[in-house]
């Protein structure tokens, strides 16, 4: 416990007017000290907070009699918390022979869960509570895993030959020219796993796999991703599903695919412009940053679970296997919070690859990114082991697919293809003018969609494979690309 120190009359005003809440609680005096203990407790199992002795329920300071004695109390009942805690305390005096003394913690330890007399406390809103036996035992395996994870254990029968080079140095070039990876790279691919942590004492880590692993065996369930477009508002009918087992950047890829064949495109006619303005159901960096949330925060240990993206008429729901990590509660994520990495190595290569931050503010940035496109913010939930997010946007009907093709891709990327295939080019060319990597997915989800919807057809339709094959538009592509304003 450290020296108490003097409090300002404007600091204390400052805390005052914060009223009592998730960080702060008022007590008439150090005659409730085992209670304010408690509250100190929850606060550490928290996000950190303040008691204040001297103050009754309405926020008025009376303060009390501050003598050696009560700061020895204080000094005592602290010996009660385990592990052993800082406490600091501060003193501001109201009136003649009366303080008010302010208690203060913090949170986000990698110490917690903490316990006072033997039993751990959490806050909600403005109470203290109980934590339940549950909530405890996992807080107390996460704690025993802040040096040893899921991510950094060795990936049993795992070598460097299943790992996707091309995939690592992708995501390290990337990194590299955006600053986030100073000096040579090199070419050995064990040398740059070392580097970002992925591989321990010559073993390939679970993270390696997570990110970079070329095939995925029954051993990693946990590396899927499913995709869903309902008709309506509930789960009765399928329009479209699509289920993957692939590296973390390889099913975010998948899901914002899935997002663009599912996302109607709504226009509006902007003043000064010519053209109608198209802008997207949900900002790309906002539905980007949720699924990368996912991702990175995805509790791997429970191997059941996965990563969900589920489309509905009126909403769109990304699930998380695994509830928010340990201190963070669904209401802070809306306003300012710790920045709490349940898998930290998994997160550095995102981190690296300019996906995130790591500062906590992923979600507050979608917040803001939605209010800007004029749309309601997500809101966020802990539904029994998950943590979900939902976006309320209009999202409308969606035409019947067949199997897991669907029957036509958006309007804007159905625009940029005809576009750009006014001169007859290359799948590997139209892959590379939209951005994609992975041919399966192109095949199926753009190329054969698009020739079937008659926008696109063979040079070579006899032989459609054909190494000279080359993809042009057809008269009713270049109908739809008028009408489009191409």
């Amino acid at each position: 416990m450290s020296r108490a120190m003097n409090i300002s009359a404007k600091e204390l005003s400052a805390l005052l007017s914060r009223g009592e809440g998730e960080s702060l609680e008022f007590k008439r005096s150090t005659g409730e000290l085992k209670e304010a203990m408690k509250t100190l407790c929850a606060f550490m199992n928290g996000t950190g907070g303040t008691v204040l002795f001297g103050i009754r329920p309405d926020g008025t300071a009376e303060g009390q009699d501050i003598s050696d004695k009560t700061l020895r109390e204080i000094a005592q009942a602290a010996e009660r918390f385990e592990p052993a805690v800082h406490l600091l305390i501060r003193r501001a005096k109201v009136k003649a022979g009366r303080e008010v003394v302010a208690v203060s913690v913090e949170g986000g330890s990698d110490k917690r869960p903490f316990t006072y007399d033997g039993r751990p406390y959490e806050r909600v809103g403005s109470s203290t509570r109980r934590m339940a036996q549950s909530k405890y035992e996992k807080a107390l395996l996460d704690r025993a895993h802040a040096t040893r994870r899921w991510e950094n254990e060795p990936a049993e029968r795992v070598g460097l030959r299943d790992i996707d080079r091309d995939e690592v140095f992708r995501i390290v070039n990337i990194a590299a020219s955006l600053g986030r990876l100073s000096g040579p790279v090199g070419t050995r691919l064990g040398d740059v796993l070392d580097r970002l942590k992925l591989r321990r004492d010559g073993k390939i880590l679970q993270a390696a796999v997570v990110l970079f692993g070329k095939e995925f065996m029954p051993d990693y369930p946990q590396c899927e991703l499913r995709m869903a477009r309902f008709r309506g508002t509930d789960k009765t009918e399928f329009l479209d599903q699509r289920q993957v087992r692939a590296p973390a950047f390889k099913l975010l890829e998948e899901a914002e695919l899935f997002c663009q064949r599912h996302f109607p495109m709504p226009a509006k006619i902007v003043p000064g412009r010519l053209r109608r303005v198209e802008a997207p159901l949900i900002p790309v960096d906002a539905m980007r940053e949720i699924l990368v949330n996912a991702l990175i925060h995805r509790d791997y240990p429970i191997a059941g679970g996965s990563i969900s993206l589920a489309i509905f008429d009126d909403r769109v729901e990304v699930w998380s296997a695994g509830a928010f990590p340990t201190g963070i509660t669904p209401e802070q994520l809306s306003r300012s919070h710790l920045s709490v990495q349940r898998n930290p190595i998994i997160a550095d290569v995102f981190n690296r690859a300019g996906l995130i931050e790591k500062w906590g503010r992923g979600t507050n940035r979608v917040i803001a990114m939605c209010r800007e496109a004029g749309i309601s913010p997500p809101t966020f939930e802990e539904i029994g082991p998950a943590a979900l997010v939902t976006f309320r946007v209009p999202v409308g009907t969606t035409t019947q697919v067949t199997g897991e093709v669907t029957a036509q891709v958006t309007a804007e990327v159905t625009a940029q293809v005809a576009a750009f295939c006014r001169v007859p080019r290359t799948a590997k060319e139209i892959m590379a003018d939209l951005g994609l990597k992975h041919w399966k997915t192109f095949q199926g989800n753009y190329l054969i969609p698009l020739i079937e919807m008659g926008i696109l057809e063979r040079t070579i339709p006899d032989k459609p494979r054909s190494s000279k094959q080359r993809y042009r538009l057809t008269e009713k592509g270049r109908a739809f690309l008028d009408e489009h304003g191409g």
